[in-house]
């Protein structure tokens, strides 16, 4: 069962999940579903509508489906969870993988954009990319480049390395909480 929400309600949950640790980026595109940690991510509205803006480096099996499949959900714990998840969707590859079965996850189909969330993180946001572009790292600041585009490190799974982040626009279709 889903209970539908106010995104914006929830809103402080999710940003302190993003700052203590992260939360899940779930793709899905043909036939093959994924998911990845991901710490750096907005919510709010652009362009009239309500926006959640996730940002993933190009290196990344999660990039190649969003090229694919333009849609994505989000999936946020509540509660106490196994941390341990966050780790594995995080240094593991989807592109070799399955991540969902590695770690026993439950998939919840979605209601609108046709990517599945995540029982186990039950606070799930639907979203439709509208908008996406390319970070130019000659226009970041020097000192983060510095810092988290290290031109020395070329390794996909490493938090930080020379690959720039692909920004996704994520028009919010649909919020709810999984419950059993």
């Amino acid at each position: 069962m889903k209970r539908k929400i106010d995104v914006v309600d929830y809103a402080p949950q999710i940003l302190r999940a993003l700052a203590k640790g992260g939360i899940l980026l779930n793709t899905e595109a043909e036939g093959r579903w994924n998911t990845m940690t991901i710490g750096w991510a907005t919510i709010g509205r652009e362009w009239e509508k309500p926006m959640f803006t996730v940002y993933v480096r190009t290196s990344r099996f999660t990039h190649a489906q969003l090229e694919k499949t333009p849609s994505f959900t989000v999936s946020i714990p509540l509660g106490e969870f196994d941390r341990k998840i966050l780790g594995q969707m995080g240094t593991k590859s989807g592109w070799k993988i399955d991540k969902a079965k590695e770690n026993g996850l439950t998939l919840e189909p979605s209601e609108m954009n046709g990517v599945s969330g995540i029982k186990e993180f039950p606070l799930t946001i639907e979203c439709k990319v509208v908008y996406q572009s390319l970070q130019a790292l000659a226009d970041i600041h020097t000192d983060n480049v510095a810092q988290l585009y290290p031109s020395d490190v070329e390794d996909d799974l490493k938090s930080r390395n020379s690959r720039p982040h692909n920004v996704y626009y994520g028009e919010i279709l649909s919020a709810y909480i999984i419950e059993d």
